[in-house]
């Protein structure tokens, strides 16, 4: 069963940066389109940006322009650089695919405060 592990969050004030990676186990990963979801506290889980096995990028409206989803297929790895965070941004960041497989990684949070 395939299995994401997501690191790279961590404490950061606004304004500030972070890049996100997430191994995934599992065969042909290049296959797959790749997505980063994001849970705020007492919010659903949503939808962040997503990449095709060409690399065609989409990002939701609220992070358009400052954060970008990026894969190596060779690591089985997809990214996700983050930059002018806002404190909105607060919340544990998963990855998985699109459609969702299997079962949800430990995720890794983001803190963005002062």
């Amino acid at each position: 069963q395939v299995q994401f592990v997501e690191s790279g969050g961590g404490l950061v004030q606004p304004g500030g940066s972070l890049r996100l990676s997430c191994a995934a186990s599992g065969s042909s990963f290049g296959v797959y389109f790749m997505a980063w979801y994001r849970q705020a506290p007492g919010k659903q889980r949503e939808l962040v940006a997503s990449i095709s096995s060409v690399g065609i990028t989409w990002h939701a409206d609220s992070v358009r322009g400052r954060f970008t989803i990026s894969r190596d297929n060779a690591k089985n790895t997809v990214y996700l650089q983050m930059n002018s965070l806002k404190p909105e941004d607060t919340a544990i960041y998963y990855c998985n695919r699109i459609p969702v497989v299997g079962s949800w990684g430990q995720g890794t949070r983001v803190t963005v405060s002062s």
